[in-house]
């Protein structure tokens, strides 16, 4: 998969930004706050419908403004596509080829990204909530039934909550979403599954390359055995759950446990260790993203280069296969054939205008 044209208007500072990024590695230099990364999270709302940054889709119009549009197109093994992005007046409007989008799903898979950021050192260190999110974003790009469960088990988790939260809810109420939670449950923890096996393996490649050969493992931790019917451990956990008046159990407590050389990486390995397994995962995504649809996905790397020293950068852009086009933003870069090796292109960006140097 190719990015041939990316346009901008009024996304952030990006207010009239033309890229047309080469096959290979494209290198975005510029200083702080002129554009770099917004120019990777515009790409990506393209093709998620979000931002990295912020929920709040109002942030993302250039200051001034009252919308903004974005337009991808996009070389596919098997054909092109154009893919429009806008918010205005306070609703998103997605065209494929020029035809309106009326589910956000409809949307992902067809232009496959990968994005990683200084925050996703938070995928090995942080919170379980943003390992789940991992999981939701790169596999509702790859598994259509997937999203579609997540999206149900959503909506009734939702429901379930709510009814929750009122004075002494009847349990025949509670009864039927219990059931609904159970049936896209079983959906959602067979298919994390499945990832969490798959990325693991392309990960612990990934991460001894760039390491130099220390152990990465991935393990998938469901709140939930597998076997066991959700809503079976809902109604154990009812009379809790009216008490907390939230939902204590089911896929959305799912976790994954990530070890280097065999001990726990967010509780023992060093900061350098972390910066590496975050972007092992990250390099496992193309291959596994490239086994499930047949073609590669962009990858996007944000300052990544201030994340390693010399010597992990440069065994990491040897990871990247030669197929894959790569958009890279750094705020200096010296000699970059040295890293990014001879078949890189190099932008300069000031004030959200980029140019081809």
């Amino acid at each position: 998969m190719r990015l041939i044209t990316f346009e901008s208007r009024n996304f952030r500072c990006l207010a009239g930004l033309v890229f047309q990024p080469e096959p290979g590695i494209n290198v975005i230099c510029g200083n702080n706050a002129q554009g770099k990364t917004s120019l990777l999270e515009a790409i990506l709302y393209t093709a998620t419908s979000k931002s990295h940054r912020t929920s709040a889709d109002a942030e993302l119009v250039a200051h001034g403004a009252d919308m903004f549009h974005l337009t991808a197109h996009v070389q596919r093994d098997d054909r092109q596509l154009t893919m429009d992005a806008a918010w205005w007046h306070g609703a998103k409007r997605f065209k494929i080829n020029g035809v309106p989008q009326t589910r956000m799903s409809d949307i992902l898979g067809k232009m496959t990204v990968v994005l990683f950021s200084p925050e996703d050192i938070g995928l090995i260190k942080g919170a379980a909530s943003g390992r789940r999110r991992f999981l939701d974003m790169e596999l509702s790009q790859v598994s259509p039934p997937y999203l579609h469960a997540l999206q149900r088990y959503r909506q009734a988790l939702r429901q379930r909550n709510e009814l929750l939260r009122t004075d002494a809810p009847a349990p025949e109420l509670i009864a039927p979403w219990d059931e609904q939670l159970s049936a896209h449950a079983q959906t959602i923890v067979r298919e994390r599954n499945l990832f969490i096996d798959q990325l693991a393996r392309h990960a612990a490649q990934a991460y001894a390359q760039v390491s130099g050969g220390e152990r990465l493992a991935l393990r998938y931790i469901p709140d939930v055995a597998a076997g066991t019917r959700l809503a079976d451990v809902l109604l154990k956990s009812r009379q809790a759950d009216i008490r907390r008046q939230n939902t204590s159990r089911g896929p959305h407590r799912d976790d994954v446990e990530i070890d280097i050389a065999s001990r726990a990486a967010r509780n023992f390995a060093s900061q350098g260790q972390q910066k590496t397994a975050a972007l092992a995962l990250k390099l496992a995504e193309l291959y596994l993203i490239r086994d499930r649809t047949g073609e590669y996905p962009i990858l996007m790397l944000d300052e990544v280069l201030s994340e390693l020293d010399a010597v992990r950068s440069r065994l990491l852009f040897n990871a990247i296969p030669p197929e894959v086009q790569c958009i890279v933003t750094t705020t200096t870069v010296t000699r970059p054939e040295r890293v990014f090796g001879t078949h890189s292109t190099l932008y300069g960006i000031e004030g959200g205008k980029l140019e081809k140097r």
